[in-house]
């Protein structure tokens, strides 16, 4: 099996039932993720041999998400052990026209507090192929983004392929602060990945003629976006997701995949969500499944596009789909019909 590695915060994530709003919460539903751990899971469940590194806290609640990993399958041999506390996001699921709300709740978590001595880099990427990170992870804090720095020099020492997911949010840092530093981690990045607006907030970087707000995105805009992530950055290759927000419930999905030669634009899906947090993670971890399986470019973005819909329907961060459903959408399946 084919060794990825991926380096982040998992976090328990407490949501009240159903569509309740905050304000009526009697009770919180309990997951657990954070966008490599997401993919990692993702990858795990198309059978590669997928690690996630984290620190977490010595305690029951850090075991319990070591627990969710190993279910899943993702290996936890490298996670590092200390600090005080596992970070937490509550969630409050939108419908209709209300949006869904994140409330983040991780200052000073064990991740955060992280230094060199708790990863051995040179033994994590022994026999590793693949290393994929987020925007989110060097978001939160300076060691955090001098350890993201450090994983990467690591990674190409060792002839790593490496991803990344842009993944901006506006309430761990400034576009200013996150220039700075992706600017920095972006010459080690092989495969950038983000959605319609990471490019912008991070690098300054918009697309023409779209409005996300409204619901207009414009294909030439994007492809400008893509050329100009590979003139800055030199990357091989640069995703986009393209969602078009119709209300919280109803979306329309698609990517564009940009290799500096070819661009690709891949079936647009009409989904009814069930839960949307984890999409963006969902479609990362069927790109890098397809393009380390040696995948043709297009047919590794309809794998990613597909696997990312079908995330949308399920639960929970994780996309708890296997490949054969993948496949089955990707061929045209999406009927949706009770399978006996």
């Amino acid at each position: 099996m084919k060794k990825v590695v991926t380096f982040g915060e998992i976090m328990m994530r407490l949501s009240p039932p159903g569509y309740k709003r905050f304000s009526q919460a009697e009770s919180f539903d309990v997951v657990y993720g954070g966008g490599e751990a997401n993919v990692a899971i993702s990858l795990a469940n198309y059978g590669l041999d997928a690690y996630f590194v984290t620190k977490l806290p010595c305690h029951e609640i850090g075991e319990s998400a070591i627990n969710t990993l190993r279910k899943c399958g993702v290996g936890t041999d490298y996670i590092s052990r200390g600090g005080e506390r596992l970070g937490i996001y509550f969630l409050e699921h939108g419908a209709s026209q209300r949006p869904s709300k994140v409330v983040y709740d991780r200052t000073n978590s064990s991740i955060s507090q992280a230094t060199y001595s708790d990863f051995d880099w040179d033994e994590i990427f022994r026999n590793a192929e693949w290393f994929h990170f987020t925007g989110i992870t060097p978001a939160l804090g300076d060691r955090t983004a001098d350890l993201t720095l450090e994983a990467l020099k690591a990674a190409k020492a060792h002839g790593v392929t490496v991803s990344v997911d842009l993944n901006y949010r506006q309430k761990l840092w400034t576009p200013e602060q996150a220039q700075r530093v992706m600017s920095r981690l972006m010459e080690y990045v092989d495969v950038s990945i983000g959605n319609e607006e990471d490019a912008e907030k991070i690098f300054g970087i918009k697309a023409t003629e779209s409005n996300v707000t409204a619901g207009h995105l414009n294909e030439d805009g994007y492809r400008e976006v893509a050329e100009k992530l590979v003139e800055r950055f030199g990357v091989k290759k640069v995703a986009i997701t393209l969602r078009e927000s119709l209300s919280a419930s109803e979306n329309k999905w698609s990517a564009l995949l940009y290799n500096t030669t070819h661009f690709y634009r891949s079936k647009t899906y009409h989904m009814h969500i069930v839960d949307r947090v984890g999409g963006g993670d969902s479609f990362a971890g069927g790109l890098i499944y397809g393009l380390i399986g040696g995948k043709p470019d297009k047919e590794a973005l309809e794998f990613a596009v597909a696997a990312s819909c079908l995330k949308h329907s399920v639960f929970g961060d994780y996309n708890l789909v296997s490949v054969d459903e993948v496949e089955r959408l990707v061929q045209g399946d999406a009927s949706g019909r009770v399978q006996r």
